[in-house]
Order: structure tokens, then C-alpha cells, then sequence
């Protein structure tokens, strides 16, 4: 192993908290098991950046048949944001061990195009990334075949010798029907004992 490929999200990145779930119910308004329907269906584009984060509430919204004017449009883009937007920092200080190691690290998130620049704005450990394949700007998303596809190019190294890992059990057997080494994170610790094993 040469280089670790990281999602974020539920990596080093928290996913939404029960709390901002709530508070992103409360902003939509309506039944909660509608809302979570839309936002999913109508997630894709946004992360590619086909859609803005505007044109993707519209369409949200339009699937819901509920009206939304300009001022609710932005509450729901801020909360949004907000509730992807928790650290995991012991995730973050294993990125600064393996950068320090010599390992080298990509990432591979799919992302919006706001939240990007969010953290691009906020976040200097990003730059310990040697290649960010972000879905908003690369145009595809996991788990299609092309993200990874690009970042193993983007890193210039064999398949074999890149280790990705996700949260997502599905984008990592994606990874390995591509030649990649692969791990289902669920820990730090049981991020460290796979590098251990996988660097030997």
C-alpha cells in the first residue's frame, strides 16, 4: 500500500446528527418521511454539480408539491451545510500521522458544490490531501466506477497499491471490483490495525 483514498463522510467528516435532522425537518416543514424521500432522490445532481443549491431545493420541494420562496431557500441551504459540517478530529490527527509516514492520501467525497467551498474555507487539513476527487467538481459520483477511476489516475499508482476507504459497504466493494484494497471504516482503531497490515 502506497496511498489511502478516504470518503469523508462518516470518515473524517461526522454524518448528520439526530439534532440536525430535526432542525432541517422543523426548516422543510410537512411529514419528515416525505422530506427524507426527497432529499435523497434529488441528492444525486446536487453532488455531481449538475444543479445548484438552490435549483436543488426546488426540486425537493417539487417532489414534495410544496412551495418554496427565496427566504426558506436559504434557511434550508444553511442548515444543510450545518449538519454536514462536524469533524471527527481523531480521524483528522490519523491523516497528519500518515502524511508524516509518507503515505500518500487522496480523498473522495461525495459533495456538493457549496459544501466544498465551505470547507475549503474552513478546513486546512485538506491540504494534506495529495489529490481531492470531489464529486461536485470531477462530475460522478460514487459509487459509479469513473470517481474512482479518476482519482487512481489523479494518484498515478496501480489500483492495487491505493487503499480506499469508506463508511459505505456498497462504495467499497465498489472499489474492489476496480482492483483497489478496500475498508468498511467503522473506527479510527480499526482503521490503524488495517494500515498496520495493509503497509506491511
Amino acid at each position: 500500500m502506497k496511498a489511502v483514498l478516504f470518503d469523508m463522510f462518516g470518515v473524517i467528516a461526522r454524518v448528520q446528527s439526530p439534532e440536525s435532522m430535526s432542525l432541517l425537518e422543523r426548516t422543510a416543514g410537512g411529514d419528515p418521511d416525505r422530506f427524507w424521500v426527497a432529499y435523497w432522490s434529488e441528492r444525486p445532481p446536487y453532488d455531481r454539480g449538475e444543479v445548484t443549491g438552490p435549483g436543488y431545493w426546488q426540486a425537493v420541494f417539487a417532489r414534495l408539491g410544496s412551495p418554496l420562496d427565496r427566504r426558506l431557500t436559504e434557511e434550508l441551504i444553511a442548515a444543510d451545510l450545518a449538519s454536514w459540517s462536524e469533524i471527527d478530529q481523531e480521524a483528522v490527527d490519523l491523516l497528519g500521522l500518515l502524511a508524516d509516514q509518507g503515505v500518500v492520501l487522496g480523498l473522495l467525497s461525495n459533495i456538493p458544490e457549496d459544501l466544498a467551498a465551505r470547507y475549503e474555507a474552513t478546513q486546512p487539513w485538506l491540504e494534506r490531501f495529495a489529490v481531492r476527487g470531489l464529486s461536485c467538481r470531477i462530475g460522478c459520483a460514487k459509487p459509479e466506477p469513473a470517481a474512482y477511476e479518476w482519482c487512481v489516475r489523479e494518484l498515478g499508482l496501480p489500483p492495487e497499491e491505493i487503499l480506499f476507504v469508506d463508511d459505505r459497504a456498497e462504495n467499497v466493494y465498489a472499489a474492489l471490483r476496480l482492483g483497489l484494497q478496500g475498508h468498511v471504516f467503522t473506527s479510527p482503531e480499526r482503521l490503524r490495525d488495517t494500515l498496520r497490515t495493509a503497509s506491511r
